[in-house]
């Protein structure tokens, strides 16, 4: 009687263990909370969008998406913190254009490289804004005058120095065959402070993206005379592109997209790729990107690591005829 209760507890024993292992093997990702790191703080444009993304990651994978804003040395810190992450697929984030930026300024080795690309998902153009009562009302004429101009007569604000709007005001003077010099690029914290300061009269004219715009605008403060982008915003459907107002080919734009760390785990990637184009797809992400006037664009993969590495040669040849270039 022993023996067999012994052999009965020993065949339980192998059958718990063998049904423990399964179910380990079984375990389909994700088995617990998922980490998004944000490079840029709370409450702006970068973090508006990790956030309405992570609401409907968490409904379309079952566990919290928690958005952690990692902030400072210029987007480095938390690109590097996504960067070096572990590659289980529990820490992910958003990477946005700076990343083809900061290593030509010499701030970080990181390149789009260096992340296993998941989604490009918005992509917004700059525009030229002025003060709604501005002499200008096209972009020829603004452009004519600093044409006509002497160097540093005029000035412009909307990010720190080699920030994306001064690499694209850069492009763009450079493709309307405008030397770089001469404009004066005043640093500031980003769009906000730039269009307050051109309010105030410290700067002519402040790049931004037009939702960056949109409440001075929509009160009347402020206009947009061309937009640096192929198609004009839906949102803002009269402002025209640069290429429709003065035949002048150039588009930049500030993107979002989503990524992990490289080499990522092939089973967390097989289930976040079509659950990112699913959340682009829905009425819940158009409804919120188009009511704040953010441009969308969906890339898979291949086409978004492709994309990362055409930008960045763009931002690095512009940089380099701007004097901003600090790295090969």
């Amino acid at each position: 009687m022993m023996m067999i209760r012994r052999g009965a507890l020993a065949v339980l024993a192998t059958t718990m263990l063998t049904l423990g292992t399964l179910g380990a093997a079984e375990a389909a990702y994700p088995e617990r909370p998922i980490t998004m790191i944000v490079p840029w703080g709370a409450g702006g444009g970068t973090d508006a969008t990790a956030r309405i993304v992570a609401s409907e990651l968490e409904k379309e994978l079952g566990v919290p998406v928690n958005v952690v804003n990692r902030t400072g040395g210029s987007g480095v810190v938390g690109h590097s913190a996504i960067a070096t992450a572990q590659p289980d697929g529990y820490t992910i984030g958003i990477i946005t254009s700076e990343i083809g930026i900061m290593h030509w300024q010499g701030l970080t080795e990181l390149s789009g490289e260096d992340y296993t690309p998941l989604a490009l998902m918005n992509d917004d153009p700059p525009a030229l804004n002025v003060p709604a009562d501005a002499k200008w009302n096209t972009v020829g004429e603004l452009l004519e005058d600093i044409r006509n101009s002497e160097p540093g007569t005029f000035k412009a604000s909307g990010t720190g120095q080699g920030g994306i709007w001064h690499v694209g005001l850069g492009g763009l003077l450079k493709a309307a065959g405008i030397p770089a010099d001469k404009v004066q690029w005043i640093p500031s914290q980003g769009a906000a402070a730039g269009l307050q300061d051109m309010l105030s009269g410290g700067v002519d004219f402040a790049p931004c993206s037009i939702p960056e715009a949109k409440a001075l605008i929509d009160a009347g403060r402020v206009k947009s005379l061309a937009v640096m982008a192929d198609e004009r915003n839906p949102t803002f459907p009269d402002v025209p592109t640069v290429k429709e107002a003065e035949g002048i080919d150039f588009s930049v734009g500030s993107w979002r997209g989503f990524a992990g760390p490289l080499n990522m785990d092939q089973e967390a990637v097989d289930k976040l790729v079509p659950a990112m184009k699913k959340i682009y797809d829905s009425a819940a992400y158009q409804d919120f990107m188009s009511g704040r006037g953010f441009g969308t664009v969906y890339l898979p993969p291949e086409e978004f690591k492709a994309f990362m590495a055409e930008r960045d040669a763009m931002f690095g040849g512009i940089m380099k005829d701007i004097g901003l270039a600090k790295a090969e």
